[in-house]
């Protein structure tokens, strides 16, 4: 089993990738726009600024373990025909239907909303 202290570095790391990623995407926005919270505190794991927000009106959290087999079976499976952007649908009994999409497609997708 992971010790506590790894699983909570990787899970720093993911978070400061995301905010990474969403500070590139839209160059603007300065440091203090995305923040990583500490882990362990209650509420979103990537904070926005109101400004930050403008570009994205979503809340974050964000997952990063050692496997995500079943999930990444779906994606791989929708990347097969490489003509097109692979989508994942998915639902489970008696909860809403999720769209599952690479991060940097779904980055692409708001800076042309906002543009």
């Amino acid at each position: 089993m992971a010790k506590t202290a790894t699983v909570k570095q990787k899970g720093r790391l993911g978070q400061q990738e995301v905010r990474d990623a969403i500070l590139k995407s839209f160059p603007d926005l300065e440091p203090d726009d995305v923040r990583s919270t500490a882990m362990g505190q209650s509420g979103e794991d990537i904070q926005l600024s109101p400004k930050a927000r403008g570009y994205l009106p979503i809340s974050c959290e964000v997952k990063r373990r050692k496997r995500f087999d079943t999930i990444y079976g779906f994606y791989d499976q929708a990347k097969q025909d490489r003509r097109y952007e692979p989508v994942v649908f998915l639902r489970a009994d008696r909860r809403p239907w999720l769209v599952m999409i690479s991060m940097d497609h779904y980055l692409e997708l708001q800076k042309r909303t906002d543009a």
